[in-house]
């Protein structure tokens, strides 16, 4: 229970890696609130965790709106009167190489990917140097600061983008005692992992033979090395990118 009385946000919580992480930090104690565009998709998630007996909160944003960002953390702070840990998980996937991306999809992966990080770090440290304390954690991916991959340009991009940032950031803050730090993953358990058309015993065959551990992450991998981040445990952890990848970047 590392996150009793601890209010905690995660943007991205309609669903996968988001979700669970919800439901991981509730399950340590925490009050959640979970945000995301879909309000529907938020409900289900608020709903899971109070089955469970924990707390939750949902509140819809658009992560590349500054206004919407600014108004989330308010209403956060307004409501429960802090923000100790905040997760910035939200994105989105698109292939395409350089020379075929259309421009609009390379601009909307930097707008989510990168800028909507890029905002929620902006309106969370805010809040949590009012405070005086809190602990941020980003989600990038192996792919771009760590592998690139032909045919994710703006991905490898955007993720790239998100590990300076975080490293940046975290310099610009720990004297304000806000830890900031990433963890960028590989191929997890989630429907993105997946080429189109893919099943999941599709997608195991090729793990097996394209990741030195020979399967996808679990959710309860990224979920336990998130809360280990954000926990005190990791108290001497600043401006760590931590990569969770069965090998592939070793």
């Amino acid at each position: 229970m590392r996150f009793t009385d601890k209010v905690v946000l995660v943007t991205g919580a309609g669903s996968g890696v988001g979700r669970a992480l919800a439901q991981g930090f509730a399950r340590e104690g925490a009050t959640v609130v979970a945000a995301a565009r879909s309000p529907e998709a938020l409900e289900q998630t608020v709903k899971l965790i109070e089955a469970e007996g924990g707390r939750a909160a949902a509140i819809t944003v658009d992560v590349t709106d500054s206004a919407a960002v600014a108004r989330l953390v308010g209403e956060i702070v307004a409501r429960f009167g802090r923000l100790d840990v905040a997760v910035n998980n939200a994105g989105i996937f698109a292939a395409g190489t350089v020379v075929d991306m259309p421009e609009e999809d390379w601009a909307r992966v930097l707008q989510v990917n990168t800028t909507g990080v890029f905002l929620a770090l902006k309106h969370e440290i805010a809040a949590m140097r009012a405070q005086g304390s809190g602990v941020i954690v980003n989600i990038a991916s192996n792919i771009g600061a760590h592998t690139r991959r032909a045919g994710l340009s703006a991905y490898a991009a955007s993720k790239a983008a998100v590990s300076a940032l975080t490293r940046t950031a975290a310099l610009e803050c720990i004297g304000d005692g806000i830890r900031i730090n990433a963890v960028s993953p590989g191929p997890l358990d989630t429907d993105m992992s997946k080429r189109p058309g893919e099943t999941e015993d599709d997608r195991a065959a090729r793990m097996r033979e394209s990741l030195p551990i020979g399967r996808v992450g679990t959710l309860d991998e990224i979920t336990g090395t998130v809360l280990w981040l954000a926990s005190d445990d990791a108290g001497f952890a600043v401006g760590l990118d931590l990569v969770l990848d069965g090998g592939a970047s070793a």
